[in-house]
């Protein structure tokens, strides 16, 4: 099949490496992730669609990359989808994929790409990590988001043994600024033997 971009991933350091290296494994991006039985997307949506069965409520799919994550939020049934991402390559998959209402590119470096309160959910599934986006993107998300609003997202193995990543979640929850109304281990990239907690967190 080519290179392989996924051993690589965890190992990016800076916002610039990351957009480069996305840039770059578009191509063949679903069919990596799809050898080894990507399972997160459908996880996370499923998780989500059991919290907010609302066909019509808007979506927002940050770091959208190619669309699977839309895909999945499509297929459990979310009519009102729009996907961000920085990464122009991924975006024209995400396009192809006809399951979204707007798509948009952000700016990678701004510290608020995002309006306050434009939606009550926002998914983020498998963007926030080891080898994607930093600890401080969940800060971001769960402050743009209205008192109500759901954060649909997971952190896979790699991610849950960085305490960054997991502190930051446990500062909201702890602070009694977040509420956790599901978590469950399991499936990430079987054929790596990778599995990710999936999260659903509710803004207080």
């Amino acid at each position: 099949m080519g290179e392989k971009f996924l051993k690589n991933t965890y190992d990016l350091n800076t916002p610039q490496e990351t957009q480069a290296h996305y840039q770059k494994w578009a191509a063949s991006y679903e069919d990596e992730v799809a050898e080894h039985g990507y399972a997160t997307p459908g996880r996370v949506a499923e998780a989500l669609w059991s919290k907010l069965p609302q066909p019509d409520t808007p979506i927002l799919d940050y770091g959208c990359g190619t669309g699977l994550s839309g895909v999945a939020l499509h297929k459990v049934g979310y009519r009102a989808i729009d996907g961000v991402d920085p990464t122009p390559e991924m975006l024209k998959g995400a396009a192809a994929k006809g399951v979204y209402r707007n798509l948009a590119a952000i700016d990678i470096t701004d510290p608020n790409p995002l309006e306050t309160g434009a939606y009550k959910a926002i998914a983020a599934i498998g963007v926030i990590g080891a080898g994607a986006a930093p600890p401080q993107t969940f800060d971001m998300l769960m402050k743009v988001l209205p008192k109500g609003g759901l954060l649909a997202f997971s952190f896979n193995d790699h991610t849950l043994d960085d305490p960054g990543y997991t502190g930051r979640l446990n500062e909201w929850l702890d602070m009694g600024a977040a509420r956790l109304l599901f978590r469950e281990h399991g499936p990430h990239l079987p054929g790596l033997d990778l599995k990710s907690d999936v999260y659903i967190v509710e803004k207080t």
